[in-house]
């Protein structure tokens, strides 16, 4: 990975959300036969995303959703095709946590497709319930404790 990548906290209509969302479609939606539109979320606004981006290019993103004072879901994680198994997408898990442990946050679940289970893995999250199908794509819950 590239030294000049910088990882920022960002919110809806901040100057790099608009390559967020490019990102977001070109990685996680387009490839499953989504438009632009399936991009955002109706809680985009009340989510925390956090980018990393070099030169003003976003290369990956992640993003949390509170769902009480305790913890919420982390979702719409994605890295450049040609930056992805390069440690990025760790590095965005890691920066996540630390900033909501500090804001006092103490879980987190997501919803991970099937072929990426192994890397949540890696980071401590561990599979629970049943597999089941999101988006047109087999899925499995996965939680951590922070």
């Amino acid at each position: 990975m590239a030294d000049d990548t910088s990882l920022e906290l960002i919110h809806p209509g901040h100057p790099l959300y608009d390559g967020e969302l490019e990102l977001r479609f070109r990685v996680l939606r387009e490839p499953l036969g989504f438009s632009r539109a399936d991009v955002k979320f109706p809680f985009e606004d009340a989510s925390l995303h956090l980018v990393a981006h070099a030169g003003g290019t976003v290369t990956g993103c992640v993003l949390f959703h509170p769902e009480d004072a305790h913890g919420g879901r982390l979702f719409q994680m994605a890295v450049a095709p040609s930056l992805q198994g390069k440690g990025l997408g760790a590095r965005l898990v890691r920066a996540l946590e630390d900033s909501l442990r500090q804001r006092g946050f103490r879980h987190v679940h997501l919803h991970a497709r099937a072929q990426v289970v192994p890397f949540y893995e890696r980071l401590g999250y561990a599979v629970y319930g049943e597999p089941y199908v999101e988006v047109g794509v087999p899925h499995r819950n996965m939680q951590r404790d922070l």
